[in-house]
C-alpha cells in the first residue's frame, strides 16, 4: 500500500512564455508584447490568422476541424488575444522545434485551447446538447429589472453594462447576448443605448434598499472606456446601501496589459479611496481556468490592483472536462493563483446547460468527488467552493442537493429565498428544482432513460419557459409601476 500524499505540492515559478517561438511574432519586442493596444490589435479572430501567427506548425487536419466547428457548433466567435494564445502549449519548443504533428498533437491535448478554440471533434456526437439545454440557461434574462440589471438574490444584483469581452470563452454561459453571432446562434442586442441603459440600472437601485451588493460585468469590464466604468462606479458609491462591488474582468488573466495602464491604476485608486471613505469594498473577480494561464504579466497586473486599493482580486473559474477537471489540476491552479499572483480561488462552477457544451461539463457526483479531493490542501481561506448554479435557484455547493437521481442524472434542490419574477409566488419556497447532468456520464438505464423520453422532457421544458416567460412580462409591469410611480 502506497505512502504517498494523493497531491504533491511543488511551487510553481511563473514563466511568460517565449511569444517569439511562434513564427507570426518571432519579430515582436517586449515593448509591442506590453502595450495593450498591440495586443488588442492583434487578436486572433479567424482561422486564416491563427494560421498567420503559428505558420505551418498546426497540420490541416487541425485547421478543417476549427473550421467546422466554427460553422456548425460553435456559440462563440473567435477571438483570442495573442497573451491567452501564447499561453497554449507554452512548452512546445523546449527540445526544439516540433514538427507539425508533434505540435498539432499538442495543441489538441492543451487544456486552455480546449475552451478557448473548441474544435468539432472536441464535442460529443451522441449527446451535443441537453434537451435541457438553452441560450440563457440561468434564465438572466428573465430577472431584468432594468435593461442588462438582474436581480435574483435578495441582496445582490448583476449589472451587464456591456456584450463585449477581450476574448471569447466557447463555454460562455451569457452566449446569448455576448459577443458576435455564429453561424448557429443569432445574438441577442441590448435596445437601449448605453448611457440609458446604465441610467435605468442605478434608477432601479435607488428604489431597492435591501440591495447591498452589486456585480458589475457584461462582457467585461476591461472593454468599456475607464471613464465610462469610473462614472459608472462613482455613481453606485452615492446610493447609501451599497456595501460591495464587484468587477467582472477576465482580462485580468487574458489581457493583463489593460489593467497595468497608468490611467486605468490611477482611476482605481481614485474610486477605492472614495470607496473607502465610505465604508465599501471593492474588488475584482477574474476568471482562471487554467494554471499554465497565470504568468508574471498576470501576477503584475493582479498586484497592482491591489496595490491601488482592492480588497481581494478573487477567481471564479468553470469545471470543464478536459481543462481542469482532475484534482491535480484544480489544485495545481489554486496554488499557481494564491502562490504566485496573490488571487484567491474562490468559486468553480460546473459549466451551465448551454447548447453544444457537453463535452465540458461534468456531473453533480463527480463535482462532489472533486470538492472532497481538493480538501485539506489549501488554506481555509483559499479552499474555493465547487457550485452549481441551478436554473432559478442561484449558487449552490454541490453537496447542498434535496435529492438525487443518479441513474437519470437528475439532482433535485431546494432554495430558501424568491428571485425577483417570485416575489408572488407562494409555491417557491416550497417546490424543488431540477439540474441535470451530462447523459454521457450517466449508467446505461439512465442513458437509455433519456434516448426514449427525451422529446417528452423537452415539451415539459418548452411550457416551463413559456410560464417564465409570462412571469418575465409580470415582473417588468410590475417594475414599470414601480418606477413610474
Amino acid at each position: 500500500m502506497s505512502s504517498e500524499q494523493p497531491y504533491a505540492y511543488r511551487r510553481r515559478e511563473l514563466v511568460e512564455p517565449d511569444w517569439t517561438r511562434l513564427a507570426g511574432w518571432s519579430q515582436v519586442t517586449a515593448e509591442q508584447w506590453a502595450d495593450v493596444q498591440w495586443q488588442r490589435a492583434h487578436c486572433v479572430k479567424s482561422i486564416k490568422q491563427l494560421g498567420e501567427v503559428v505558420g505551418d506548425l498546426l497540420s490541416d487536419r487541425f485547421y478543417a476541424d476549427l473550421e467546422r466547428d466554427q460553422a456548425e457548433r460553435a456559440t462563440m466567435s473567435m477571438l483570442v488575444p495573442p497573451q491567452m494564445l501564447n499561453t497554449m502549449v507554452p512548452d512546445s519548443h523546449d527540445r526544439g522545434t516540433p514538427t507539425a504533428e508533434q505540435f498539432t498533437d499538442a495543441f489538441y491535448a492543451d487544456p486552455v485551447r480546449r475552451y478557448m478554440l473548441p474544435v468539432f471533434s472536441d464535442r460529443r456526437t451522441d449527446w451535443a446538447s441537453h434537451p435541457h439545454s438553452s441560450r440563457d440557461s440561468l434564465h438572466e434574462h428573465e430577472m431584468w429589472t432594468a435593461e442588462g440589471l438582474t436581480h435574483r438574490y435578495p441582496t445582490k444584483v448583476l449589472a451587464e453594462l456591456l456584450p463585449t469581452c477581450p476574448q471569447y470563452c466557447g463555454h460562455c454561459t451569457r452566449m446569448d447576448l455576448v459577443g458576435n453571432s455564429t453561424p448557429v446562434v443569432t445574438k441577442l442586442k441590448f435596445d437601449l443605448k448605453p448611457a440609458d441603459r446604465y441610467e435605468g440600472m442605478l434608477a432601479y437601485l435607488r428604489t431597492q434598499p435591501g440591495v447591498r451588493d452589486v456585480v458589475v460585468s457584461g462582457g467585461d469590464v476591461a472593454n468599456l472606456p475607464w471613464k465610462n466604468l469610473e462614472s459608472f462606479v462613482s455613481r453606485l458609491l452615492e446610493i447609501d446601501n451599497i456595501r460591495d462591488i464587484r468587477l467582472a474582468t477576465k482580462a485580468l488573466m487574458g489581457l493583463p496589459q489593460h489593467w497595468l495602464q497608468a490611467d486605468v491604476r490611477a482611476g482605481m485608486e481614485r474610486l477605492t479611496t472614495t470607496a473607502r471613505a465610505r465604508g465599501v469594498q471593492i474588488a475584482i473577480h477574474t476568471h482562471v481556468n487554467a494554471a499554465q494561464s497565470v504568468t508574471p504579466l498576470v501576477e503584475q497586473a493582479s498586484k497592482a490592483m491591489l496595490e491601488a486599493g482592492v480588497r481581494d482580486v478573487r477567481n471564479q473559474g468553470v469545471l470543464m472536462r478536459g481543462v481542469n477537471a482532475t484534482p491535480a489540476q484544480l489544485l495545481d491552479l489554486c496554488f499557481t493563483l494564491l502562490d504566485g499572483a496573490a488571487i484567491l480561488p474562490y468559486y468553480f462552477y460546473m459549466c451551465d446547460m448551454i447548447p453544444f457544451s457537453e463535452h465540458w461539463r461534468v456531473s453533480v457526483g463527480q463535482a462532489q468527488q472533486l470538492q472532497h479531493a481538493i480538501m485539506g490542501y489549501l488554506p481555509g481561506f483559499a479552499t474555493p467552493r465547487i457550485v452549481c448554479d441551478v436554473p432559478y435557484v442561484g449558487k449552490r455547493w454541490v453537496h447542498q442537493l434535496e435529492s438525487y437521481d443518479q441513474v437519470r442524472g437528475i439532482s433535485y434542490w431546494t432554495k430558501n429565498y424568491r428571485t425577483g419574477i417570485e416575489l408572488n409566488d407562494p409555491q417557491a419556497l416550497e417546490r424543488t428544482y431540477e439540474y441535470y447532468d451530462p447523459i454521457d456520464t450517466l449508467p446505461a438505464a439512465g442513458q437509455a432513460w433519456w434516448a426514449e423520453h427525451a422529446g417528452e422532457d423537452a415539451d415539459a421544458l418548452a411550457a416551463a419557459v413559456a410560464a417564465a416567460s409570462a412571469s418575465r412580462l409580470a415582473a417588468a409591469a410590475q417594475h414599470d409601476q414601480l418606477v413610474g410611480g
